[in-house]
């Protein structure tokens, strides 16, 4: 018998593994598999932090298969019939340590399956400054009515049916949320790592409103154009940084960032000057951060310009349908020795 192990029992209550998944996969099993549920609680934040202990490992020992929050090299190291590994989490930058480097092993992750919720709150944080409602807010907590700031000549409300959207990442993610901004009528310049342009244009997406780009060129403009920035890409070398305090400062005036990536991506302390009253930065909506938690004290928590989630844009009640989609999917895949999806390319580190 082949055995997979599914190690997926997130501690935090809405991630937690129902009935229901455990029931999907095993009766997708192909014949000759068993699975075997662990049932120590795991941590699918970040880049997931599975918890090692001697059970896991002489669950491992003989499998063929391991799922988890995250890989860690102690799997592999006792697991050496692992033909592949899937991780719950999107981010895999915590994977790849040198026992996964060294190791002929396909690795899978969730990157798709966070794609909708996360763009939804994308949607949610342009909307936010688009429609004025951190004015709402600011006059709800004092108690008074706004309605004059809505009605001086500067006023910071506008339509996002009206305004460029740059997409830099146009992964699952990046994808989810350029078609969403193009159907509010936003033009969108969606930024990826390659493109068929040699660094130039890509192609036009069949909407029409969604212009696809690669290369360092594009990024700079889309940087310098953009009503609302947002980063929806891996962390990897590359990208690490990628939004300088010169990119930061080239910004449009009056143009908001949103970072569901990673808080790595971006200068923060240049972030903190680009907010300042002569800076180029209408607002801020930040999911990520250099620091997780973010310490008390920090200057984002009271911002008037910075719309924060604590790194929980990807938070829905619809995960464990997908995840549970995407796992008997590609078992079966895999039992017939078809290319599994989302498959990470190590090299790349995403």
């Amino acid at each position: 018998m082949a055995t997979i192990v599914i190690d997926l029992r997130d501690r935090r209550p809405i991630w937690e593994l129902p009935d229901s998944a455990r029931e999907a996969i095993t009766a997708a099993l192909p014949p000759g598999w068993t699975v075997q549920f662990m049932e120590t609680l795991s941590d699918g934040s970040g880049d997931g932090v599975a918890r090692v202990n001697d059970e896991l490992l002489d669950a491992v020992a003989d499998a063929r298969v391991y799922m988890g929050y995250g890989i860690p090299a102690e799997v592999l190291e006792r697991g050496p019939r692992i033909e592949w590994v899937h991780s719950g989490a999107a981010g895999v930058a915590g994977s790849l340590h040198p026992a996964m480097m060294s190791r002929r092993v396909l690795f899978t992750n969730s990157a798709g399956i966070h794609a909708v919720p996360m763009a939804e709150t994308v949607m949610a944080m342009m909307l936010y400054f688009a429609r004025g409602l951190d004015v709402a807010v600011r006059a709800q907590r004092e108690g008074r009515w706004g309605a004059p700031e809505y009605w001086a000549a500067d006023a910071p409300v506008t339509e996002l049916g009206a305004a460029t959207v740059g997409v830099i990442g146009y992964g699952g993610i990046g994808r989810e949320v350029a078609a969403r901004a193009a159907a509010l009528g936003s033009r969108v310049r969606a930024v990826r790592r390659r493109g068929g342009g040699g660094g130039g244009a890509d192609r036009d997406e069949p909407s029409g409103r969604i212009r696809v780009e690669a290369g360092a060129e594009a990024l700079d403009r889309a940087v310098r154009e953009s009503d609302y920035l947002v980063l929806t890409l891996p962390e990897t070398d590359e990208t690490r940084g990628i939004l300088t305090r010169d990119r930061l400062f080239s910004m449009k005036p009056g143009s908001v960032l949103v970072n569901v990536a990673r808080g790595r991506l971006v200068d923060e302390e240049a972030l903190l000057d680009a907010l300042q009253p002569a800076g180029p930065l209408r607002g801020a909506g930040l999911d990520v951060y250099h620091q997780e938690p973010l310490p008390p004290g920090h200057p984002f928590y009271s911002h008037p310009r910075v719309l924060m989630t604590p790194h929980v844009s990807a938070t829905t009640r619809g995960f464990w349908a997908r995840q549970t989609r995407l796992i008997t999917r590609n078992m079966g895949r895999f039992a017939r020795g078809e290319p599994l999806l989302n498959l990470v390319d190590k090299a790349a580190g995403y």
